[in-house]
Protein backbone atom coordinates (compact mmCIF):
# COMPACT_ATOMS: atom_id res chain seq x y z
CA UNK A 1 0.00 0.00 0.00
CA UNK A 2 1.80 3.52 -1.10
CA UNK A 3 1.64 6.22 0.81
CA UNK A 4 -1.66 8.04 -0.97
CA UNK A 5 -3.74 4.95 -0.66
CA UNK A 6 -2.29 4.39 2.98
CA UNK A 7 -3.56 8.02 3.26
CA UNK A 8 -6.92 7.40 1.57
CA UNK A 9 -7.56 4.70 3.81
CA UNK A 10 -6.82 6.63 6.91
CA UNK A 11 -8.83 9.23 5.80
CA UNK A 12 -12.21 8.43 3.98
CA UNK A 13 -14.58 8.84 6.33
CA UNK A 14 -13.59 12.55 6.01
CA UNK A 15 -14.50 12.35 2.51
CA UNK A 16 -17.42 10.06 2.44
CA UNK A 17 -21.29 12.07 2.55
CA UNK A 18 -22.38 8.85 4.53
CA UNK A 19 -20.68 9.74 7.56
CA UNK A 20 -20.85 12.03 10.46
CA UNK A 21 -16.96 13.38 10.29
CA UNK A 22 -17.11 14.18 6.55
CA UNK A 23 -15.87 17.58 5.98
CA UNK A 24 -18.72 19.02 4.64
CA UNK A 25 -20.47 18.27 8.00
CA UNK A 26 -17.89 19.34 9.99
CA UNK A 27 -17.72 22.82 8.00
CA UNK A 28 -21.21 23.19 8.48
CA UNK A 29 -21.20 22.02 12.19
CA UNK A 30 -18.94 25.16 12.80
CA UNK A 31 -21.20 27.36 10.81
CA UNK A 32 -24.09 26.75 13.25
CA UNK A 33 -22.53 26.65 16.37
CA UNK A 34 -21.22 30.32 15.19
CA UNK A 35 -24.28 31.39 14.52
CA UNK A 36 -26.14 29.88 18.07
CA UNK A 37 -22.36 31.67 19.58
CA UNK A 38 -23.53 34.93 18.07
CA UNK A 39 -27.48 35.21 17.86
CA UNK A 40 -28.40 33.23 20.61
CA UNK A 41 -25.62 33.72 23.05
CA UNK A 42 -24.93 37.08 22.11
CA UNK A 43 -20.86 36.46 22.19
CA UNK A 44 -18.37 38.60 19.78
CA UNK A 45 -16.96 37.07 16.91
CA UNK A 46 -13.01 36.59 19.06
CA UNK A 47 -14.87 35.08 21.70
CA UNK A 48 -17.17 32.88 19.33
CA UNK A 49 -13.92 32.08 17.85
CA UNK A 50 -11.83 31.21 20.72
CA UNK A 51 -15.02 28.84 22.47
CA UNK A 52 -15.16 26.50 19.18
CA UNK A 53 -11.17 26.32 18.60
CA UNK A 54 -10.37 26.09 22.41
CA UNK A 55 -6.70 24.70 22.87
CA UNK A 56 -7.50 22.98 26.03
CA UNK A 57 -10.24 20.79 24.49
CA UNK A 58 -9.02 20.66 20.91
CA UNK A 59 -5.82 19.19 22.31
CA UNK A 60 -6.37 17.63 25.54
CA UNK A 61 -4.90 14.53 26.97
CA UNK A 62 -8.59 12.85 26.42
CA UNK A 63 -9.09 14.97 22.82
CA UNK A 64 -5.36 13.37 21.96
CA UNK A 65 -6.74 9.97 22.86
CA UNK A 66 -9.36 9.87 20.80
CA UNK A 67 -7.55 11.17 17.92
CA UNK A 68 -5.19 8.27 18.63
CA UNK A 69 -8.08 5.71 18.96
CA UNK A 70 -9.51 7.05 15.68
CA UNK A 71 -6.03 5.88 13.76
CA UNK A 72 -6.09 2.60 15.55
CA UNK A 73 -9.12 1.67 15.33
CA UNK A 74 -9.48 2.11 11.53
CA UNK A 75 -6.71 -0.73 11.30
CA UNK A 76 -8.89 -2.79 13.36
CA UNK A 77 -11.81 -2.44 11.09
CA UNK A 78 -9.50 -3.24 8.23
CA UNK A 79 -8.96 -7.08 9.95
CA UNK A 80 -12.14 -7.39 11.48
CA UNK A 81 -14.75 -5.98 9.06
CA UNK A 82 -14.11 -9.40 5.96
CA UNK A 83 -15.01 -11.98 9.11
CA UNK A 84 -18.14 -9.97 10.20
CA UNK A 85 -21.29 -11.42 8.88
CA UNK A 86 -23.00 -10.32 5.86
CA UNK A 87 -25.45 -8.09 5.44
CA UNK A 88 -26.56 -10.05 2.26
CA UNK A 89 -26.66 -13.78 4.09
CA UNK A 90 -29.14 -11.67 6.15
CA UNK A 91 -30.64 -10.11 3.16
CA UNK A 92 -31.34 -13.62 1.53
CA UNK A 93 -32.33 -15.46 4.59
CA UNK A 94 -34.91 -12.92 5.38
CA UNK A 95 -36.12 -12.79 1.60
CA UNK A 96 -36.28 -16.50 1.57
CA UNK A 97 -38.14 -16.78 4.63
CA UNK A 98 -40.72 -14.00 3.57
CA UNK A 99 -41.40 -16.90 0.78
CA UNK A 100 -42.23 -19.24 2.81
CA UNK A 101 -44.94 -17.81 4.31
CA UNK A 102 -47.97 -18.19 2.70
CA UNK A 103 -49.73 -15.27 4.40
CA UNK A 104 -47.02 -13.12 2.64
CA UNK A 105 -47.76 -11.87 -0.93
CA UNK A 106 -44.92 -11.21 -3.01
CA UNK A 107 -45.06 -8.09 -4.60
CA UNK A 108 -48.09 -7.28 -2.76
CA UNK A 109 -47.40 -3.41 -3.33
CA UNK A 110 -45.88 -3.31 -6.36
CA UNK A 111 -48.45 -1.08 -8.12
CA UNK A 112 -47.26 1.79 -5.47
CA UNK A 113 -45.91 5.12 -6.83
CA UNK A 114 -42.43 5.09 -7.16
CA UNK A 115 -42.02 8.39 -4.80
CA UNK A 116 -43.83 7.04 -1.96
CA UNK A 117 -42.09 3.95 -2.56
CA UNK A 118 -38.85 5.90 -2.24
CA UNK A 119 -40.14 8.21 0.71
CA UNK A 120 -41.41 4.95 2.67
CA UNK A 121 -38.13 3.32 2.49
CA UNK A 122 -35.85 6.43 3.33
CA UNK A 123 -38.18 6.76 6.55
CA UNK A 124 -38.17 3.03 7.57
CA UNK A 125 -34.99 2.40 7.17
CA UNK A 126 -33.94 5.64 9.41
CA UNK A 127 -36.32 4.71 12.25
CA UNK A 128 -35.32 0.87 12.31
CA UNK A 129 -31.52 1.88 12.37
CA UNK A 130 -32.14 4.58 14.89
CA UNK A 131 -34.74 2.09 17.15
CA UNK A 132 -31.80 -0.33 16.96
CA UNK A 133 -29.29 2.02 18.05
CA UNK A 134 -31.46 3.21 21.22
CA UNK A 135 -32.07 -0.51 21.72
CA UNK A 136 -28.46 -1.52 21.59
CA UNK A 137 -27.33 1.37 23.46
CA UNK A 138 -29.64 0.90 26.10
CA UNK A 139 -28.16 -2.74 26.44
CA UNK A 140 -24.30 -1.10 26.66
CA UNK A 141 -25.38 0.77 29.74
CA UNK A 142 -27.47 -2.15 31.58
CA UNK A 143 -25.73 -5.06 30.84
CA UNK A 144 -22.28 -5.00 32.67
CA UNK A 145 -19.79 -6.71 30.32
CA UNK A 146 -21.19 -4.39 27.69
CA UNK A 147 -20.88 -1.20 30.09
CA UNK A 148 -17.50 -2.47 30.80
CA UNK A 149 -16.73 -2.25 26.86
CA UNK A 150 -18.93 1.07 26.86
CA UNK A 151 -17.10 2.87 29.43
CA UNK A 152 -14.63 3.92 27.08
CA UNK A 153 -16.53 6.27 25.17
CA UNK A 154 -17.69 7.82 28.45
CA UNK A 155 -14.38 7.96 29.64
CA UNK A 156 -13.33 11.36 27.62
CA UNK A 157 -13.23 14.51 29.75
CA UNK A 158 -13.32 16.96 27.00
CA UNK A 159 -15.70 16.36 24.14
CA UNK A 160 -14.74 16.66 20.01
CA UNK A 161 -16.44 15.28 17.29
CA UNK A 162 -13.72 12.56 16.55
CA UNK A 163 -14.73 11.19 20.38
CA UNK A 164 -17.61 9.48 18.40
CA UNK A 165 -14.87 6.99 17.58
CA UNK A 166 -13.56 6.91 20.74
CA UNK A 167 -14.76 3.23 21.34
CA UNK A 168 -13.47 -0.08 22.07
CA UNK A 169 -12.88 -2.15 19.14
CA UNK A 170 -15.62 -4.78 20.77
CA UNK A 171 -18.07 -1.94 20.73
CA UNK A 172 -17.08 -1.31 16.78
CA UNK A 173 -17.80 -4.98 16.43
CA UNK A 174 -20.97 -4.78 17.65
CA UNK A 175 -22.38 -1.89 16.71
CA UNK A 176 -21.20 -2.87 12.95
CA UNK A 177 -23.53 -6.02 13.45
CA UNK A 178 -26.34 -4.13 14.51
CA UNK A 179 -26.21 -1.67 11.63
CA UNK A 180 -26.10 -5.09 9.16
CA UNK A 181 -29.17 -6.59 10.80
CA UNK A 182 -30.94 -3.46 10.67
CA UNK A 183 -30.34 -2.88 6.64
CA UNK A 184 -30.83 -6.29 6.23
CA UNK A 185 -33.95 -6.14 7.83
CA UNK A 186 -35.22 -3.31 5.94
CA UNK A 187 -34.15 -3.74 2.41
CA UNK A 188 -35.46 -7.54 1.88
CA UNK A 189 -38.69 -6.16 2.81
CA UNK A 190 -38.95 -3.97 0.53
CA UNK A 191 -37.75 -6.02 -2.55
CA UNK A 192 -40.51 -8.75 -1.36
CA UNK A 193 -43.37 -6.57 -1.01
CA UNK A 194 -42.66 -3.65 -3.62
CA UNK A 195 -40.23 -5.75 -6.19
CA UNK A 196 -39.26 -4.01 -8.94
CA UNK A 197 -40.22 -1.04 -8.23
CA UNK A 198 -37.37 -1.01 -5.52
CA UNK A 199 -33.81 -0.48 -7.38
CA UNK A 200 -30.53 -0.33 -6.23
CA UNK A 201 -30.58 3.30 -7.00
CA UNK A 202 -33.23 3.42 -4.33
CA UNK A 203 -31.88 1.40 -1.99
CA UNK A 204 -27.84 2.39 -1.49
CA UNK A 205 -27.97 5.99 -1.96
CA UNK A 206 -26.83 8.28 0.64
CA UNK A 207 -30.33 8.12 3.09
CA UNK A 208 -31.77 11.77 2.81
CA UNK A 209 -32.82 11.58 6.82
CA UNK A 210 -29.06 10.75 7.45
CA UNK A 211 -27.89 13.44 5.51
CA UNK A 212 -30.13 16.04 7.12
CA UNK A 213 -29.62 15.04 10.57
CA UNK A 214 -25.30 15.15 9.98
CA UNK A 215 -26.05 18.37 8.03
CA UNK A 216 -27.91 20.04 10.93
CA UNK A 217 -25.15 19.53 13.27
CA UNK A 218 -24.59 15.69 14.78
CA UNK A 219 -20.62 16.50 15.46
CA UNK A 220 -21.89 18.92 18.04
CA UNK A 221 -23.13 16.26 20.15
CA UNK A 222 -19.57 15.47 20.67
CA UNK A 223 -18.38 19.19 21.49
CA UNK A 224 -18.73 21.79 24.09
CA UNK A 225 -20.95 24.04 22.04
CA UNK A 226 -23.83 23.16 24.44
CA UNK A 227 -27.10 23.70 21.56
CA UNK A 228 -30.39 23.12 23.08
CA UNK A 229 -33.74 23.03 21.49
CA UNK A 230 -37.28 23.98 22.00
CA UNK A 231 -38.73 21.76 24.61
CA UNK A 232 -41.17 20.07 22.17
CA UNK A 233 -38.64 19.68 20.25
CA UNK A 234 -36.64 17.37 22.42
CA UNK A 235 -39.28 15.08 23.10
CA UNK A 236 -38.69 14.14 19.34
CA UNK A 237 -35.01 14.82 18.45
CA UNK A 238 -31.98 14.76 20.65
CA UNK A 239 -30.51 18.64 20.64
CA UNK A 240 -26.74 18.27 21.39
CA UNK A 241 -26.65 19.84 24.79
CA UNK A 242 -29.12 16.56 25.23
CA UNK A 243 -26.01 14.11 24.42
CA UNK A 244 -24.05 16.16 26.38
CA UNK A 245 -26.25 15.68 29.14
CA UNK A 246 -26.15 12.18 28.32
CA UNK A 247 -21.83 12.14 29.16
CA UNK A 248 -22.73 13.81 32.39
CA UNK A 249 -20.90 12.56 35.41
CA UNK A 250 -23.76 14.11 37.33
CA UNK A 251 -26.08 11.06 39.20
CA UNK A 252 -29.76 12.72 38.28
CA UNK A 253 -28.46 12.21 34.92
CA UNK A 254 -27.52 8.86 34.64
CA UNK A 255 -28.80 6.29 31.66
CA UNK A 256 -30.65 9.77 30.27
CA UNK A 257 -30.94 9.99 26.88
CA UNK A 258 -29.79 6.81 24.79
CA UNK A 259 -31.36 8.27 21.43
CA UNK A 260 -29.57 9.01 18.63
CA UNK A 261 -31.48 11.03 16.40
CA UNK A 262 -34.45 10.93 17.54
CA UNK A 263 -35.80 11.35 21.06
CA UNK A 264 -39.28 9.49 21.35
CA UNK A 265 -37.47 6.22 22.16
CA UNK A 266 -36.37 8.17 25.34
CA UNK A 267 -39.66 9.62 25.63
CA UNK A 268 -41.68 6.39 25.15
CA UNK A 269 -39.18 4.03 27.07
CA UNK A 270 -38.53 6.86 30.09
CA UNK A 271 -35.44 7.34 29.90
CA UNK A 272 -35.51 11.33 28.01
CA UNK A 273 -34.03 13.96 29.61
CA UNK A 274 -34.53 18.08 28.64
CA UNK A 275 -31.34 20.42 28.50
CA UNK A 276 -33.17 23.24 30.23
CA UNK A 277 -31.96 23.79 34.05
CA UNK A 278 -29.09 20.91 33.34
CA UNK A 279 -26.89 23.06 34.95
CA UNK A 280 -22.55 23.17 34.21
CA UNK A 281 -22.02 19.52 32.95
CA UNK A 282 -19.12 17.34 33.57
CA UNK A 283 -18.08 14.63 31.07
CA UNK A 284 -16.03 11.70 31.99
CA UNK A 285 -16.46 8.71 34.32
CA UNK A 286 -16.45 9.65 38.34
CA UNK A 287 -15.19 6.08 38.80
CA UNK A 288 -12.49 6.66 36.46
CA UNK A 289 -8.70 7.19 37.78
CA UNK A 290 -7.76 10.13 36.39
CA UNK A 291 -5.42 10.61 33.35
CA UNK A 292 -6.35 6.77 32.36
CA UNK A 293 -8.99 8.47 29.58
CA UNK A 294 -5.82 9.69 27.66
CA UNK A 295 -3.93 6.31 28.11
CA UNK A 296 -4.27 4.20 25.31
CA UNK A 297 -3.10 0.83 26.39
CA UNK A 298 -5.54 1.14 29.37
CA UNK A 299 -8.60 2.31 27.18
CA UNK A 300 -7.91 -1.36 25.57
CA UNK A 301 -6.71 -3.68 28.16
CA UNK A 302 -9.28 -2.27 30.97
CA UNK A 303 -11.88 -3.75 29.63
CA UNK A 304 -10.85 -6.87 28.96
CA UNK A 305 -10.03 -7.42 32.63
CA UNK A 306 -12.97 -6.28 33.60
CA UNK A 307 -15.11 -8.77 31.42
CA UNK A 308 -12.80 -11.54 32.94
CA UNK A 309 -13.89 -10.22 36.61
CA UNK A 310 -17.27 -10.65 35.50
CA UNK A 311 -17.26 -13.74 33.88
CA UNK A 312 -15.09 -15.10 36.69
CA UNK A 313 -17.48 -13.55 39.32
CA UNK A 314 -20.34 -15.50 37.32
CA UNK A 315 -18.95 -18.40 36.87
CA UNK A 316 -18.17 -18.91 40.53
CA UNK A 317 -22.19 -18.04 41.35
CA UNK A 318 -22.60 -20.79 38.61
CA UNK A 319 -20.51 -23.14 40.64
CA UNK A 320 -21.92 -22.34 43.72
CA UNK A 321 -25.01 -23.06 43.11
CA UNK A 322 -24.80 -26.10 41.14
CA UNK A 323 -22.46 -27.50 44.21
CA UNK A 324 -25.52 -26.73 46.59
CA UNK A 325 -27.61 -28.27 44.07
CA UNK A 326 -25.61 -31.49 44.07
CA UNK A 327 -25.33 -31.35 47.72
CA UNK A 328 -28.93 -31.21 48.60
CA UNK A 329 -29.66 -33.89 45.77
CA UNK A 330 -26.82 -36.17 47.62
CA UNK A 331 -28.48 -35.52 50.99
CA UNK A 332 -31.80 -36.81 49.97
CA UNK A 333 -30.33 -39.57 48.67
CA UNK A 334 -28.78 -40.37 51.89
CA UNK A 335 -31.97 -39.71 53.72
CA UNK A 336 -34.03 -42.23 51.46
CA UNK A 337 -31.69 -44.60 51.84
CA UNK A 338 -31.32 -44.58 55.59
CA UNK A 339 -35.43 -44.16 55.63
CA UNK A 340 -35.10 -47.52 53.76
CA UNK A 341 -33.15 -49.49 55.97
CA UNK A 342 -35.18 -48.29 58.87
Amino acid sequence: MDDINLLNFFLSDFINPKKRVFTGYLILSILLASLWLLLIKQQTLKSTFRKIFDKKILWSGSAKADYKLFLINRVFTFFISPLLISQVAISTALYLFLHSVDFFNQNLFSDTPLSIIVALFTVSLFVVDDFTKYVVHRWMHKIPILWAIHKVHHSAKTMTPITVYRVHPLEGVLFSLRSVFAQGAVIPTFLFFFGGAVDLYTIVGVNILVFFFHATGSNLRHSHIDISYWKWLEHILISPSQHQVHHSIAEKHYDKNFGAALAVWDWIFGSLHLSENKGDVVFGLDTYESGKEGKIQDLYLEPLFEIARIIKIFSTKIAFRIFNRLSLIKDLFSFQIKKNKS
